[in-house]
């Protein structure tokens, strides 16, 4: 993919939520973006191995869906530390979901980069069911606590670390798995 290309396709979907932005409230529709608080949407997709991830089904665990992408720099910077914190959390109830937003077509690349980590992935382009929609920017994850109610949103710019991430789903977990 040429350098324009990339540099386009990162863009894009920054540009789609500014001209939202601009179109005003009538442009807002029935699935517009899932907020902080509310129950989280649908979420099935065939993940690389071939099992389907379900968010509902994952009732009881603390989940967190990170949508990213194969030519986005900071998403792959923040892959190794959400790989070290599920590893290190997901004995005690944590699961992830790495969703990329690149095209079927690039399932090998997904592929590929997906294989020095532990959590598993899908595409967004093959989900079943994707009631987050496209991100408005990646990297964008989610945070949803056992209940099945989103708890947090981080988004391009507030970078997942370690830290942001014991602070935003250690106190979600039962207490007798911290």
């Amino acid at each position: 993919m040429s350098d324009s290309a990339v540099r386009v396709r990162s863009a894009l979907p920054l540009l789609l939520a500014a001209l939202a932005a601009l179109a005003g409230p009538r442009a807002v529709r029935a699935d517009a973006p899932v907020a902080v608080g509310s129950p989280a949407p649908a979420l099935v997709l065939p993940q690389l191995d071939g099992q389907v991830f379900d968010l509902h089904a994952l009732r009881g665990h603390v989940v967190i869906v990170n949508f990213w992408a194969t030519w986005c720099a900071p998403c792959r910077a923040e892959m190794p530390r959400l790989d070290a914190f599920y590893r290190r959390y997901h004995a005690r109830g944590v699961e992830l979901i790495g969703v990329s937003v690149d095209d079927k077509d690039d399932a090998p690349a997904v592929a590929k980069v997906m294989k020095s980590f532990s959590y598993p992935a899908g595409l967004a382009a093959n989900a079943r069911s994707n009631g987050f929609g496209p991100p408005v920017a990646v990297p964008m994850t989610w945070i949803i606590d056992a209940r099945g109610a989103i708890r947090v949103r981080l988004l391009a710019g507030n970078s997942v670390t370690e830290q942001s991430l014991e602070q935003q789903v250690v106190p979600l977990l039962p207490t007798a798995t911290r």
